[in-house]
């Protein structure tokens, strides 16, 4: 009884001396002496969990270095749609009086449809996800290059956590800024 309840002891020192700060890869020489009297099977047992230890720490580093690259690329989208965004009012603003431009649409939607999925930090391949559309589709509606049917409108919408009607009533908001900076650029006749 005694020899059980000193193994025992001796196994929960083990246990303990791997959740120590010591490498299991260099054994303390305690460690060492308690090895020497585990079975050939608990020292396999012993080694098999400090290798599970040592990979579920690399994993959370891994994933640390994912969590910090995937927040950086979302600050970096950010920055590239508000530099797109005043770029555009810029040319917008820009323009020569004598030349009309035809507002488009397609690219008033898709900054709209941007400016939504950026402000709540969602992805491009979340939001096509929900949406059930290509990531590519998706990006190419978001920069004015393809145009959206309405139920794939309606999905897009509801992906970003708003309704249809809403969205629309973002665009036509931003449609009439546009036309009301394009009046006042444009000579009275």
């Amino acid at each position: 009884m005694e020899f059980a309840q000193s193994r025992i002891a001796m196994n929960r020192q083990q246990v303990a001396g791997t959740n120590s700060q010591v490498s299991p890869l260099a054994p303390s020489a305690g460690q060492k002496a308690i090895a020497r009297e585990l079975t050939p099977a608990q020292q396999r047992a012993v080694a098999f969990a400090q290798q599970q230890i040592m990979r579920a720490r690399e994993a959370q580093k891994a994933q640390a270095v994912r969590k910090a690259e995937l927040l950086r690329l979302q600050q970096d989208e950010d920055k590239d749609f508000e530099a797109t965004l005043s770029a555009g009012a810029a040319n917008r603003r820009g323009a020569h009086a004598e030349q009309t431009s035809v507002i488009s649409f397609r690219r008033v939607l898709g900054e709209v449809l941007r400016s939504l999925r950026t402000k709540d930090k969602k992805t491009l391949r979340e939001v096509s996800e929900r949406a059930g559309v290509s990531l590519g589709y998706l990006s190419e509606v978001e920069r004015g290059q393809k145009e959206a049917s309405s139920e794939l409108l309606g999905s897009i919408a509801t992906a970003l956590g708003m309704r249809l009607s809403d969205t629309l009533r973002l665009v036509a908001d931003e449609i009439e800024k546009l036309e009301d900076a394009q009046s006042r650029l444009q000579p009275a006749a």
